[in-house]
């Protein structure tokens, strides 16, 4: 009886943990609804697409829990050189500059910023392409604007300059990935510094962070020079 009873309630359970920890953005919230007006009539923006984009976006509890950790406390040069100068680090940044030394050199003449500062950000931001988030940048950005009060009105606008920028590349909005606080690829652009810095560097069309180093590295020097 007791195998049977439990074997009835694992399904409810499962289903009952899923549903609260990751749901279907609801785009009949008055907050949600307000939003897509605005994006309507400010930004032309198609409200079919626009509401079967949100409609496809998961708000996760596991976005909410991450943001609202402590704040990472203050750390002195010396604590921070034993976090990110450790060998392993040292030698991925040395095969990164070996790897990639001709757009490293081309576009440090071009931009004036030196080699060794886009090595060292790339390094820091994601471990050069190695920690670069695995959520969704439209779940993580709909979650904090719509249900992380505190922020909401950042996230907000950070969501706007993301939908603006898919429409403007020609992106899938499902197919962009990040961190939980909706920061993309490898330099781990927010989307308003994504569509201020981001630079196409190989003239294919395209404002690639995700996969195109070239694209990375130019955006990188881009965002220091602006």
């Amino acid at each position: 009886m007791k195998i049977v009873m439990e074997s009835k309630l694992l399904p409810l359970l499962v289903l009952l943990f899923t549903s609260h920890a990751a749901s279907a953005l609801d785009t009949s919230r008055s907050d949600v609804s307000l939003f897509i007006d605005t994006m309507v009539s400010e930004h032309d923006y198609d409200r079919a697409t626009l509401e079967a984009v949100l409609q496809n976006a998961e708000s996760q509890e596991s976005i909410i829990k991450a943001i609202s950790k402590p704040a990472e406390k203050s750390l002195e040069w010396h604590e921070y050189r034993d976090i990110f100068l450790t060998d392993e680090r040292i030698t991925a940044g040395a095969n990164f500059w070996r790897e990639h030394a001709a757009d490293l050199q081309r576009i440090s003449d071009e931009t004036g910023v030196s080699i060794e500062i886009l090595v060292g950000i790339i390094g820091v931001e994601t471990y050069f392409g190695r920690i670069t988030g695995n959520y969704r940048v439209v779940d993580a950005l709909s979650t904090l604007a719509f249900d992380y009060p505190p922020r909401a009105k950042f996230f907000r606008s950070e969501l706007k300059h993301f939908l603006l920028l898919v429409r403007e590349e020609n992106m899938d909005a499902a197919d962009a990935t990040g961190s939980y606080a909706g920061a993309m690829g490898r330099p781990q652009f927010m989307p308003s510094s994504y569509r201020e810095y981001a630079v196409d560097s190989t003239d294919d069309g395209k404002r690639d962070i995700w996969s195109n180093w070239t694209d990375v590295i130019g955006s990188v020097a881009n965002y220091f020079v602006r």
